[in-house]
């Protein structure tokens, strides 16, 4: 939808301008493209908020070029190639700003800023020209405008899911074993009903029936499962069955001649049904938020990579605001296609289980580990600078080494481990740190395997 909108707009461009409006504005940017970008970041890093986000090293080595090609792409020849090519490149940094959590005001400041350098820019080299510097600043500003408006959209649906994901992570972290709760909160509810049926059996008009929300089951319904689950369909159902139960059928049982016999017969079956649909849709609401579990890699039971980009996010605002350090290590089985060929897959499962084991005894409880699938497993390391990261791997490296690894056949292996190691300096973007992990544990396989390499400007290889 916002791809054809983006499309048609820009279509209308050249014909919005005037002749010859976008061919000069095009060269201008061209040609003043560096001193534009230069002016933005003057600016930029003049502002306290930006200056959470920006520094004079990143500047000049990597943003100032981006924005640059940013403009020229943005400025350059319209065409229905160039708008979809243009539409993806907003969306992407819109989907980064959203990462990195970069507010939407802060990105909007920038290309305010932008509008005020290319307007002071023609007042400078085109003072009388009053009809071509009106033209060529709506457009230059319309073309911003419509840039800013694809990135903001992708923000929003990229933070939209960024909060489902931590709110995700939030419950996962809260209901470590849902499959227990939900069997203890099942057999709470059998247990209300056997009591109600006993008591009504009984046929003791005096004796108060114990209400639904008063059970095992309806205090912890009321307090976390209500909260746990809140939003989730099932959960008001369940919420309209109590107080069916509660306020309709259990006050008639209690009344004193309200019905004869068979009206309490029917009320008991009522009742029932209500208590099955309870069972149903609690049953229903488990296995839906049984999909949190899929957070859990299901051979080692370890965090997968689901809730990574939540756990980094949160650790980079943390670096942020303490000025505490932090790294990732991605930790590699050596030859783990030899173990496979040679043994089987059960065995390298056997490894793989092993291996995870060895890492989370040596692990500390601050810190983070996933497995990243396959072989591979990643490592956050939590409140330490990039020596006591490159110790603590280390100590990690030699574990796995002097672990026996016995496979089903009662083979005993010796197994290793390569890790590439990479250290937060500020960077706002986790997929930058990743990459160093990345590029850093090619390094320690090229370089022999069963050692530990950090990424260029740390302390090379152990």
């Amino acid at each position: 939808m916002l791809l054809d909108i983006f499309r048609r707009e820009w279509a209308l461009f050249n014909d919005f301008a005037g002749p010859g409006v976008p061919e000069r504005v095009e060269r201008i940017v061209t040609q003043q493209a560096d001193s534009l970008a230069s002016q933005f970041y003057d600016t930029m890093l003049k502002d306290p908020q930006a200056q959470q986000f920006l520094d004079h090293e990143q500047v000049r080595t990597r943003l100032r070029a981006s924005l640059i090609l940013w403009l020229t792409r943005l400025f350059g020849p319209v065409s229905a190639e160039a708008a979809d090519d243009l539409y993806a490149d907003q969306h992407k940094i819109g989907e980064v700003h959203a990462r990195v959590d970069i507010p939407v005001a802060l990105v909007l400041r920038g290309a305010r800023s932008l509008k005020r350098a290319f307007n002071a820019y023609l007042d400078r080299v085109a003072p009388d020209d009053d009809a071509f510097k009106l033209s060529a600043c709506r457009f230059f500003g319309a073309k911003i405008d419509l840039a800013m408006e694809v990135m903001s959209q992708a923000y929003a649906s990229s933070s939209a899911r960024k909060a489902r994901s931590s709110e995700a992570y939030r419950l996962f972290s809260i209901t470590e074993n849902l499959a227990t709760e939900k069997e203890r909160q099942k057999a709470a509810l059998l247990d209300w009903e056997s009591q109600v049926m006993y008591e009504t059996v009984l046929g003791n008009a005096s004796t108060r029936l114990v209400r639904v929300r008063e059970s095992e089951f309806g205090l912890w319904f009321r307090h976390k499962g209500i909260h746990a689950f809140q939003g989730v369909p099932e959960a008001d159902v369940i919420t309209q069955s109590i107080d069916a139960i509660d306020n309709v059928c259990l006050v008639a049982l209690e009344t004193e001649g309200a019905v004869d016999a068979q009206g309490r017969g029917d009320i008991v079956r009522e009742i029932r049904n209500h208590a099955r649909n309870i069972q149903l849709h609690l049953g229903s609401l488990f296995a839906r938020s049984l999909e949190l579990e899929s957070g859990k890699d299901v051979l080692t039971r370890l965090l997968n990579r689901k809730f990574l980009p939540t756990v980094l996010a949160r650790e980079i605002e943390h670096s942020r605001k303490s000025g505490s350090g932090f790294a990732v290590a991605l930790i590699d089985i050596d030859h783990f296609k030899r173990i496979n060929d040679n043994h089987g897959h059960e065995a390298g499962d056997q490894v793989i289980q092993q291996v995870a084991a060895v890492l989370s005894e040596h692990c500390r409880g601050g810190d983070f580990l996933f497995r990243m699938g396959g072989e591979e497993f990643l490592l956050v390391l939590v409140d330490l600078d990039a020596q006591q990261a490159s110790l603590l791997c280390d100590r990690v490296r030699q574990a796995v080494q002097k672990h026996p690894f016995l496979i089903p056949d009662g083979t005993v292996l010796a197994v290793t481990v390569s890790i590439g190691l990479a250290s937060h300096t500020g960077h706002p973007d986790y997929h930058y740190l990743l990459r160093q992990a990345d590029e850093a544990v090619y390094e320690a396989k090229a370089k022999g395997r069963n050692r530990v390499a950090t990424h260029a400007g740390g302390s090379g290889v152990a």
